[in-house]
C-alpha cells in the first residue's frame, strides 16, 4: 500500500509533466509553426502521432486497468474515422473530379444521387456525435455478449482480432458505399475552411492535442472512480471479486 502522501506526491508530479508536454504541444508549437520555424509537414506528422495517442489511451485504460487485451481498438477508433470521414466528403461539393454534388466513388460506382444513409452527414454537429454513438454502440453490443458469456484472456483477443478483420472486409467491399479499399480522399474543407491552408491544419493540430489533453484527464479520472477500483480487482482476482458481492460478468 503507497501512502497517500507518496500518491499525492506523484499525481502532482504527473500533472506537473503532464501540464508541460500540454503546453508545449498546444501553445508552443503551432507557434513555431506560425512563425515558420517548424514546418507545416512536423504539424501534420504530430497531428497524426497525436490522433494515435488517443488510440493509444484507449488500450491502456482496457490492457492496463482491467487486463483485457483487446486487438480490435482499431476497430473503434477506424469507425469514429469513417464517421468523421464522411461529413468530409460532403464538404467537397461538386469539386471531384466528376464535377458531381456526390462522392466521386459513387459516381464510379452508378449513383446519380447520394445515397439517404449518408445525407445526414452534411451537419458538422452530427457528424461528430455519430463518431462517439456508432463506435460505443458497437463496442456495448460486442461488451455485453462477450462478457455475459464470460470469455477471457486469449480467447476475447482472438475475437476482437476476428471483429476487426471481419470489419475490414466489409468496409472493402464496394456495395457498403464506404470507398472500397480506396476509403475517403481527397478531403478539401472542414466547417467551410480550407483543410490544406496551414492554418486550418494549425487549428486542426491543436484541436487534436486538447481532445488528447481531456482524453487523458478522463481515463485518469476514471480510473481513480469506485468503477475503476472494481476493474483492477477484477484483473487481480475475479474471483474474490465474485465472493465480494459484485458482479464481474
Amino acid at each position: 500500500m503507497i501512502p497517500a502522501t507518496n500518491r499525492n506526491r506523484r499525481l502532482r508530479m504527473e500533472l506537473g509533466i503532464v501540464g508541460a508536454l500540454a503546453a508545449m504541444v498546444i501553445v508552443v508549437l503551432p507557434a513555431l509553426n506560425a512563425f515558420g520555424l517548424v514546418s507545416d509537414f512536423t504539424i501534420n506528422l504530430w497531428g497524426k502521432y497525436l490522433c494515435y495517442a488517443i488510440l493509444a489511451l484507449s488500450v491502456d485504460l482496457l490492457w492496463g486497468h482491467t487486463g483485457l487485451l483487446s486487438l480490435g481498438q482499431a476497430l473503434f477508433f477506424a469507425l469514429g474515422g469513417y464517421m468523421h470521414g464522411m461529413y468530409l466528403m460532403r464538404m467537397i461539393g461538386d469539386l471531384g473530379q466528376y464535377g458531381k454534388p456526390i462522392p466521386d466513388f459513387l459516381v464510379f460506382l452508378g449513383w446519380n444521387e447520394l445515397p439517404t444513409f449518408w445525407k445526414p452527414f452534411s451537419s458538422f454537429t452530427f457528424a461528430m456525435l455519430m463518431v462517439v454513438v456508432v463506435p460505443g454502440l458497437v463496442a456495448l453490443i460486442f461488451g455485453y455478449f462477450a462478457f455475459r458469456s464470460r470469455i477471457r484472456g486469449v480467447y476475447f483477443s482472438i475475437l476482437t482480432q476476428a471483429l476487426t478483420y471481419a470489419a475490414a472486409i466489409m468496409f472493402f467491399r464496394n456495395n457498403l458505399l464506404m470507398g472500397g479499399n480506396n476509403g475517403f480522399t481527397d478531403f478539401k474543407f472542414i466547417l467551410g475552411f480550407d483543410i490544406n491552408s496551414p492554418a486550418t491544419q494549425r487549428a486542426l493540430f491543436i484541436a487534436t492535442a486538447v481532445t488528447v489533453l481531456l482524453i487523458y484527464l478522463l481515463c485518469r479520472w476514471l480510473a481513480s472512480t469506485k468503477f475503476g477500483l472494481v476493474q483492477r480487482a477484477i484483473r487481480d482476482g475475479e474471483n474474490r471479486v465474485l465472493f465480494s458481492g459484485y458482479n464481474a460478468a
